[in-house]
């Protein structure tokens, strides 16, 4: 069964950026056995799954002679495992896969953002007047030959010269994005640019349980890996960043951490699977000190990291926002964090945080640190977890407002 049209379109775009991030550079000719094999390697190391080097090599002949070369039908589970390789998804053997991930989220995920990106491309780029010429003339030929390869032919550059134009328009015209949550269906969220990460389908389903929110809860998982446990994040709502320079704010509503190590908040990445450098600013829960006792506390944190090669991460900010004993004496205390928000700026690889608390809806912003980090974010992650432990409890964390603003540096 050859696939249908759409399907096969979108395979044609994964492919070539499949190819472009293993090579360095776009798919020009057919692949040789040796960089197929190299290609074969490249995907099973970064995502644990196989992808015969025969098979990348036939479909470099189909993409690049779709009406001439023999019809390819990649299979679904091969479709999500070169998504999974231009995304940076999380290493996962096969079985792993079947187990947590047997419905092909990547690949779904991948061509819905496509489909929907074609979709605003096509009603924000009206064709000149010779395109839309052009256009219906290849039609009438394309109706009148008897040719079926030139038809296709004719569709691959029609959407060759759409993508080259896009993405031209895209770098001039993206602005960031706003979202208040007012609602937190899939098709809304993927309208708006979100994804998911490692779903958790139990508690995900409960994303919308209070109006005007993402809910999401301090489940098991980490983004840095312990002896034991691989990096980890359940219900990770993920966003494209396409500007280098920006100003990114998160809003919560009555998050209040009470057991290690539960936290919320914003994750900058280089890339979806937690290998290149990052960074992530939160709301949490602490109360270990070593062998000492220690009075619990909420706290701002700021930890970043260089990348998997870099043993020890590096706390930048620290900011206690309540101690639990005096919560304990002074419940309302507890107002300081039902409306806190969080802003972060980068200018190059200059990064200024603020922080305002939650007394108030309005409360003025007030920088808490600022320093230059060698982090060249492409995704912002929002994410709830409460580290590689079971005794914390699942607690919702509630997200109101999340807004990226582009900027021009001078």
């Amino acid at each position: 069964m050859i696939m249908n049209e759409v399907d096969a379109s979108v395979f044609d775009l994964l492919f070539r950026e499949a190819c472009l991030k293993c090579f360095g550079h776009p798919l020009a000719k057919p692949l040789t056995e040796t960089e197929s094999k190299q290609m074969y390697a490249r995907i099973l190391e970064d995502t644990g799954l196989v992808i015969g080097w025969k098979s990348i090599k036939n479909y470099s002949f189909f993409v690049l002679s779709a009406g001439i070369a023999k019809p390819e039908n990649p299979s679904v589970a091969t479709l999500d495992t070169l998504s999974r390789y231009v995304e940076g998804a999380p290493y996962a053997t096969e079985p792993e896969r079947k187990k947590t991930a047997g419905h092909y989220p990547y690949w779904y995920d991948y061509k819905a953002r496509r489909l929907i990106r074609r979709e605003s491309e096509s009603s924000a780029i009206p064709p000149k007047p010779a395109e839309a010429s052009a256009s219906r003339s290849s039609g009438i030929s394309s109706g009148i030959s008897s040719g079926k390869w030139l038809a296709v032919a004719c569709v691959v550059v029609m959407l060759a010269l759409a993508v080259i134009l896009a993405a031209n328009f895209q770098r001039r015209s993206y602005h960031g994005f706003e979202d208040r949550f007012s609602n937190v269906s899939a098709d809304s969220l993927r309208s708006e640019g979100w994804w998911l990460e490692s779903p958790d389908s139990s508690y995900w389903t409960r994303r919308g349980e209070m109006p005007g929110c993402l809910t999401l809860f301090t489940l098991r998982g980490d983004n840095w890996p312990d002896s034991a446990d691989r990096p980890v994040i359940r219900n990770l709502l993920m966003h494209r960043i396409d500007c280098d320079c920006w100003t990114v704010e998160v809003h919560w509503k009555d998050f209040l951490p009470l057991q290690n190590w539960q936290q919320a908040g914003i994750l900058l990445m280089e890339d979806t699977g937690f290998r290149g450098a990052s960074m992530r600013v939160s709301i949490a829960y602490n109360d270990y000190n070593g062998v000492y006792p220690r009075s619990g506390s909420i706290l701002l944190q700021g930890i970043a990291s260089r990348g998997q090669h870099e043993d020890k991460l590096e706390e930048f900010v620290h900011i206690p926002l309540l101690q639990m004993d005096s919560l304990r004496r002074r419940p309302a205390l507890a107002r300081d964090l039902a409306s806190p928000a969080l802003r972060i700026e980068r200018r190059e690889n200059r990064y200024r945080i603020l922080y305002a608390d939650g007394i108030a809806a309005h409360t003025s912003f007030r920088e808490i640190s600022s320093g230059d980090f060698p982090l060249r974010p492409k995704y912002i992650g929002l994410f709830a977890i409460r580290g590689n432990v079971d005794t914390a409890r699942a607690m919702p964390a509630r997200f109101t407002y999340v807004r990226l603003d582009c900027c021009r540096l001078p």
